[in-house]
């Protein structure tokens, strides 16, 4: 007999660098209403890494916002949980685990270029890419001998480490919402980073980390994260470890088409609520949950 699939575990996990809009309340109402269809758990995750940008006041006004909106969720910060600390910032640990075992795999190596060094190197962005794609300057097949030998033995901090993206390979996965996807390993995206050199894990790393250590089955955010997707998958498979699945949101956008940004001010949640506006309102401007009486106004 076949073993039975895991329970349905979704997250939310935003992070605190500013006041929440409708794009973020969509996704995570999604998130919300998929692990209410599968009768399962929704994980709350305060993504609190970029200690530059984070801020109290921001991580406060989350839970605010997101509580008033209606969302709810069984395990969080505020709540507790057998897979915490669910604040990224104090889950360091997991993060060094998963970068040792990519080091133990040879799936990463030591790199010495800046931003601006990658920038220079590869010229734009690839039509797409979100930034752009590594000239694998660093790679150890590119260095000689005696170099690759010299950087096999420095420390994780004090330099960046990339993941060795299979260059050429196809790739692809089925998202909940977008159906197959693809991509192919160094042209859409490069080597990128899992370790900062100030000591940090870079987003691709702690989410995924996260995500596994926290038994997530599903991962709903916005269709902006599709690359990052690629580049998770990728771990995952270094470290021999199942994936969840994706399903990538489609993206609000302000009256001239642009993304919505933690800048937008005026349709962040906050702002919405004091002019008036309910969450049922607001819901009702997606088309597809008519208005209704509403007490939490």
């Amino acid at each position: 007999m076949a073993p039975s699939p895991p329970a349905y575990r979704g997250r939310l996990a935003p992070s605190p660098t500013g006041y929440l809009h409708v794009g973020h309340a969509r996704t995570f109402w999604t998130a919300q209403e998929r692990a209410r269809a599968a009768g399962g758990a929704l994980v709350l995750r305060n993504d609190d890494l970029d200690a530059a940008r984070c801020r109290p006041e921001f991580a406060a006004a989350m839970l605010e916002d997101l509580h008033w909106f209606g969302l709810a969720w069984s395990e969080g910060p505020d709540v507790g949980g057998p897979h915490g600390p669910y604040e990224q910032s104090r889950r360091h640990e997991c993060y060094r685990a998963g970068f040792d075992a990519l080091r133990a795999a040879g799936a990463i190596y030591p790199c010495t270029c800046s931003r601006q060094d990658v920038q220079a190197a590869a010229g734009a962005p690839h039509e797409g890419a979100d930034e752009p794609v590594y000239p694998g300057t660093c790679r150890p097949a590119r260095l000689a001998p005696a170099e690759r030998a010299r950087r096999a033995s420095w420390p994780r901090a004090g330099v960046n480490w990339r993941f060795l993206v299979p260059e050429g390979e196809p790739l692809g996965f089925t998202d909940g919402a977008a159906g197959p996807v693809h991509a192919v390993g160094g042209r859409e995206f490069g080597d990128f980073l899992v370790w900062r050199k100030d000591d940090l894990p870079s987003y691709q790393l702690a989410c995924m980390a996260d995500d596994d250590a926290m038994r997530i089955t599903e991962v709903v955010r916005g269709a902006d994260l599709l690359l990052s997707t690629f580049r998770q998958l990728l771990l995952y498979r270094a470290l021999r470890l199942a994936p969840p699945t994706f399903h990538h949101c489609p993206l609000v956008t302000d009256d001239r088409g642009v993304r919505l940004a933690k800048r937008h001010d005026a349709l962040a949640l906050r702002a919405l609520r004091a002019a008036g506006m309910s969450p049922a309102q607001i819901r009702a401007g997606w088309g597809a949950d008519p208005p209704q009486p509403d007490s939490r106004r």
